[in-house]
């Protein structure tokens, strides 16, 4: 296809009214904030947008709202991944008729699927749309790993473009670019300390948590990379690694919406039962984002 993932894409999060339901008026000032911090898409109803909280009709309206916010400015990537095929089918029908750019599919969770079962799950979606598809994998997060050699295989499917790989584990992004060199196929880290390691294997970017924080931080990392500024990429690459690896001070998400808070950017409370973060985790993040040159 035509269509290339690529660049720094922030996985946002959803912001949230007090009783719970989709913020509209602090999402398109947050679609706004990431754009002009110079990212290069936006992807809604992600992990870090608490996808597993949102009702389809809730999903719906985050892709109609982020699409028509973004306006053409950058693409819009949508998160239809589910632990069925016909509902994954169903939530990337959404997205097309929203006139998204590409769905991103993550594997399903809780069940334990071979990887000959993934393979037509993953073909299957393709073929009921007309869509770029973006695998994504997230061991940690959902038990099921998408393999080298499936993901060669499924790369030779004319739709699926690419992969989001948040294993963490960078022998296996190394494989999956590997494989599928010659294919018209994109390899974008999902982890966020590895984005410049990623660039200099031959990965096109990043799907990223930390980018809803730091967009222009992170927006460096692949802008001087590409403008041939190997050092000042690396230099972003670490001055970033500290704010991801503060997400273990809270329960996933709640570092994230805590450091928008604390910028005064309105993302809402997470879902339950995630709940906020302690005093003292609140005053170490507080300490990394000023570190960071993010708070004054």
């Amino acid at each position: 296809m035509a269509f290339m993932p690529k660049g720094i894409i922030p996985a946002m999060v959803t912001p949230l009214t007090k009783d719970g339901k989709v913020n509209e008026k602090a999402l398109r000032k947050f679609a706004d904030y990431l754009i002009v911090g110079g990212s290069h898409g936006l992807f809604v109803v992600g992990t870090t947008g608490e996808f597993y909280g949102l009702s389809p009709e809730e999903k719906k309206e985050l892709f109609e709202i982020t699409v028509d916010q973004a306006s053409g400015r950058v693409p819009v990537y949508a998160g239809t991944g589910a632990i069925t095929t016909r509902e994954v089918i169903q939530l990337t029908r959404y997205a097309e008729d929203a006139k998204v750019d590409a769905v991103s599919v993550l594997t399903p969770m809780f069940i334990s699927p071979s990887q000959k079962e993934l393979t037509e799950h993953y073909t299957a979606i393709a073929a009921s749309t007309r869509l770029p598809v973006l695998l994504y994998n997230n061991p940690p997060k959902t038990g099921v790993n998408l393999a080298a050699a499936t993901v060669a295989k499924l790369a030779d499917v004319p739709n699926i473009v690419g992969i989001k790989d948040s294993s963490g584990d960078f022998t296996l992004t190394g494989e999956y670019l590997r494989l599928t060199r010659g294919k018209d196929f994109h390899v974008l880290l999902g982890r966020d300390t590895l984005i410049h390691a990623g660039l200099c294997y031959g990965g096109k970017g990043s799907i990223a948590a930390c980018a809803n924080v730091a967009p222009r931080l992170v927006a460096d990392i692949y802008d001087k990379y590409v403008a041939g500024d190997i050092k000042g990429s690396l230099e972003a690459q670490f001055k970033l690694a500290p704010l991801r690896i503060a997400f273990n001070l809270g329960t996933f998400p709640a570092v994230i919406k805590e450091s928008l808070e604390l910028l005064g950017i309105d993302a809402g409370a997470c879902m339950a039962p995630v709940g906020p973060m302690s005093a003292d985790e609140k005053q170490q993040l507080k300490k990394i984002l000023t570190e960071m040159g993010l708070l004054k």
